[in-house]
């Protein structure tokens, strides 16, 4: 049966208020128009679905049961339309985000304040993970986009913008003062105890692969899960912290710490945003990309 949809929204209308007058006002239509829905509709279906009474008109055994279901698929959409339209305005929704520790605390973080101050009704998910299992995370689309540290290996459909540049040192403390004022190779950190990250991280791999192109193959002392980790067992002197700078700046500031130089300088890397062509990008999304980029 192939019925004009339009004619049940009439219907709603009419069955609702009782009333063809009171409907055709809702519906912004003239009356004769809402009596020629309705007659159709009868046609149709090949039955009444009103009874006219000196008050108006009430539904029939058939266009109550009828009704029952109209109205609850109607009022669905009436709920879609609007949570539509709130999502539209940002007065609700939902942003999955992908971040690691590093970017989340020295990029995303301030992003989400400004946005949260701004959109307090918009909900923000944010998995905390390296960037490999970021990458995962947005091939599976169960984020909307990542916030990853360079370098990393994705798939075509991956667009890439960098967003902040960062910088990988060594640090150090009392404990091996004497480097301070030295100018260093590459090949001298395979003589001290070395505190890095796991193997699992962007980070390390990074570290590991321009060393490794020196002809540099470290054998840390201790791997950690975590920068903030590597600073605490570097400011212990337990050995020389490879870290973003980020992490150790105000312990260099402060003079707790010192960075090591070397005669050759560790190239810089960059923050990235990810997204992915594959996964449809909400307007709460758009508008804190918006803010980021």
């Amino acid at each position: 049966m192939n019925i004009n949809l339009e004619y049940y929204k009439i219907f709603y209308y009419v069955a609702k208020n009782a009333s063809f007058t009171l409907a055709a006002e809702e519906l912004c239509i003239s009356q004769p128009a809402v009596s020629q829905g309705i007659k159709l509709l009868e046609n149709s279906l090949g039955s009444s679905l009103f009874i006219r009474t000196q008050k108006g008109v009430k539904l029939t055994p058939e266009g109550e049961v009828l009704y029952s279901y109209v109205a609850r698929g109607y009022e669905s959409i009436l709920i879609g339309e609007t949570k539509f339209k709130k999502m539209i305005d940002l007065e609700n929704g939902e942003i999955r985000i992908g971040a690691s520790d590093m970017t989340l605390q020295f990029y995303l973080l301030t992003y989400l304040e400004e946005f949260h101050m701004k959109y307090p009704g918009i909900k923000v998910t944010v998995t905390n993970a390296p960037t490999p299992e970021t990458l995962e995370y947005l091939y599976e689309g169960k984020i909307d986009f990542g916030v990853v540290s360079a370098p990393f290996v994705a798939k075509h459909e991956i667009a890439v913008k960098n967003v902040r540049e960062i910088k990988d040192v060594f640090v150090a403390g009392s404990r091996f003062g004497t480097l301070k004022d030295q100018t260093l190779e590459y090949a001298d950190l395979e003589k001290l105890p070395i505190i890095c990250l796991e193997k699992n991280t962007s980070t390390r791999s990074y570290m590991d692969e321009i060393l490794k192109n020196n002809g540099v193959i470290l054998e840390p002392e201790f791997e950690l899960a975590t920068s903030d980790m590597i600073v605490q067992f570097t400011l212990r002197n337990l050995g020389v912290g490879s870290v973003v700078r980020d992490f150790a700046e105000k312990y260099i500031e402060s003079g707790e710490l010192f960075e090591l130089k070397f005669r050759k300088e560790i190239p810089t890397r960059n923050f990235c945003i990810i997204t992915s062509d594959k996964n449809p990008i909400s307007t709460a999304a758009k508008e804190l990309l918006d803010m980021m980029e």
